[in-house]
């Protein structure tokens, strides 16, 4: 699952004298712009092509000189067909367009009316919805969820004997339940019901959803959760439930392309973007489908996401009220259990302060957030598993072409690392979580790091003989050292994902 990306917006003129100084100017400041030509800002088409061409990783290392891709380059590199892109600037879209084809091999190009996967942005989307019930009187943020369920009953245990399973804890990935996401289900597999994805039940691809731990102790990222909240609304509704997200949220936001149909109707076929593996190989049957529509079921447009966000963050302001009440929003938009807000993730402060979702799906991957003070965001969706690494590396180029005040890239120093202490981290790995490999070598003068499948191999920039990060996706790696084979790793993806990996073998020399 996507993880919240920070960045910081422009620094505010907020001191009195200063904004008392611009005042006192202002009549100096017309006349000079009737005396002399204002400076044109670039063009549309302009801005694009600098964001097109000046791709980057995201760390840069000192001493060495700044690297830069386009973004056909990149969606090579990584394999993926499709591209999508909405750019929010100055509290409107300020462009939206579409790179690559929807299916690989073709000539069937992307435009902004082609529809993805938005995989767990699907979350927040379907969040609004809820809250809008939670405005309307039908349901309430902190009762027991089972005071609402009809059709199943989350199972009690000892967890949840003086803490209980509320909205507020769901939709904050705190109230303590199981399975993290979901793989969806190919072409001609049998489709389960709710219930049985919750049971973990045949044909459900998913173990049981459960509380394991205190609801409301800590935070724990739940697709399982949402999936319970989905079943929720149906069960109180009694309205299908992309009927109901349909008039919740979809058509009072204006998002025209966007729907929560799982399986996808076949008259929205030909505007979706077909999904491709990390090699660019298009996925059995076009995609995978996902009954578990609230935490990832939902097909949209970048330009969809990103009125969804605008109108938020006009909610916020006060400036509208076609979704929820300021008051809503402000809960929404308040950490409840770090770093989550209600269905969100946040970040900053002041004027820095943004509400973000990322989504992954198999064969698709996608990002949106939103800077509500500066009235500034993105949204991009790509059609390949190649596009969680591709993402980072737009942003990138966005924030310097936006003048965003700091660019979303980390300033890293390489330190000297003696052969015997590359030699010793190299080897097989297994990520604790999901018997996956891991697997660093070294091809002499470098360490490099993958995970077949999923992360392609890139350099190892060692900060000091057992801390390390990946070049392409600013991951850090800490090395520690066990007996014999039990050596380990720690994989900090950002202040929420953590991975292990134990050594499974030796690598000795290199390769």
């Amino acid at each position: 699952m996507r993880h919240p990306r920070s960045l910081r917006l422009f620094r505010a003129i907020t001191n009195p004298r200063a904004l008392a100084r611009l005042a006192s100017f202002a009549a100096m400041a017309l006349a000079a712009c009737k005396a002399k030509p204002t400076h044109q800002q670039p063009s549309t088409a302009t801005r694009i092509e600098h964001v097109t061409t000046s791709l980057r990783p995201p760390v840069r290392v000192a001493g060495r000189a700044p690297v830069r891709w386009t973004l056909g380059e990149r969606m090579a590199h990584y394999h993926v067909p499709g591209v999508s892109i909405a750019l929010i600037d100055s509290g409107r879209v300020a462009w939206a367009r579409g790179f690559g084809v929807r299916q690989a091999g073709t000539t069937d190009s992307v435009n902004d009316s082609t529809i993805f996967q938005a995989a767990s942005i699907s979350k927040p989307i379907a969040v609004s919805g809820m809250l809008r019930l939670v405005e309307q009187g039908k349901l309430s943020l902190d009762e027991d969820v089972n005071h609402y369920l009809r059709s199943w009953k989350l199972p009690e245990n000892r967890f949840t004997a003086h803490d209980k399973v509320t909205l507020r804890r769901i939709v904050s990935h705190s109230a303590g339940l199981t399975v993290h996401g979901f793989p969806g289900y190919a072409a001609g597999e049998k489709i389960p019901t709710l219930p049985q994805v919750l049971d973990g039940k045949k044909p459900a691809n998913t173990p049981a959803v459960r509380v394991d731990t205190f609801p409301g102790a800590r935070y724990n990222y739940s697709g399982g959760g949402l999936t319970i909240m989905q079943l929720l609304l149906i069960d109180v509704t009694g309205k299908p439930f992309p009927t109901l997200m349909r008039e919740l949220v979809l058509a009072p936001a204006g998002m025209t392309h966007s729907t929560y149909e799982q399986p996808l109707p076949e008259d929205r076929v030909p505007a979706a973007a077909r999904a491709h593996d990390g090699s660019g190989v298009m996925l059995p049957g076009r995609w995978h489908t996902y009954p578990e529509m609230a935490a990832a079921g939902l097909w949209t447009t970048p330009t969809d996401l990103a009125r969804w966000a605008l109108e938020i963050a006009a909610e916020r302001s006060g400036r509208s009220a076609r979704l929820l009440s300021q008051p809503m929003v402000t809960q929404m938009l308040t950490v409840q259990k770090a770093p989550l807000g209600l269905g969100v993730f946040l970040g900053g402060t002041g004027r820095s302060f943004h509400f973000e979702h990322g989504g992954d799906n198999d064969g698709f991957h996608a990002e949106v957030m939103m800077y509500p003070e500066t009235r500034q965001g993105v949204a991009i969706m790509t059609n390949g598993d190649g596009g969680a690494a591709l993402i980072p590396e737009i942003l990138g180029a966005l924030a310097d072409e936006y003048h965003w005040p700091e660019p979303m890239v980390e300033n890293v120093t390489a330190v000297p690392l003696d052969s015997s202490s590359a030699a010793a981290l190299v080897g097989d790995y297994t990520i604790t979580t999901g018997n996956i490999d891991l697997v660093i070598r070294s091809d002499g003068s470098r360490l490099t790091f993958e995970i077949p499948k999923y992360v392609a191999a890139q350099e190892l920039i060692p900060e000091s003989p057992s801390r390390f990060v990946a070049s392409n996706l600013g991951w850090h790696i800490q090395a520690t050292r066990g007996m014999g084979e039990r050596d380990s790793l720690t994989v900090v993806i950002d202040s929420t994902d953590t991975i292990s990996a134990i050594r499974r073998s030796r690598r000795p020399g290199t390769h």
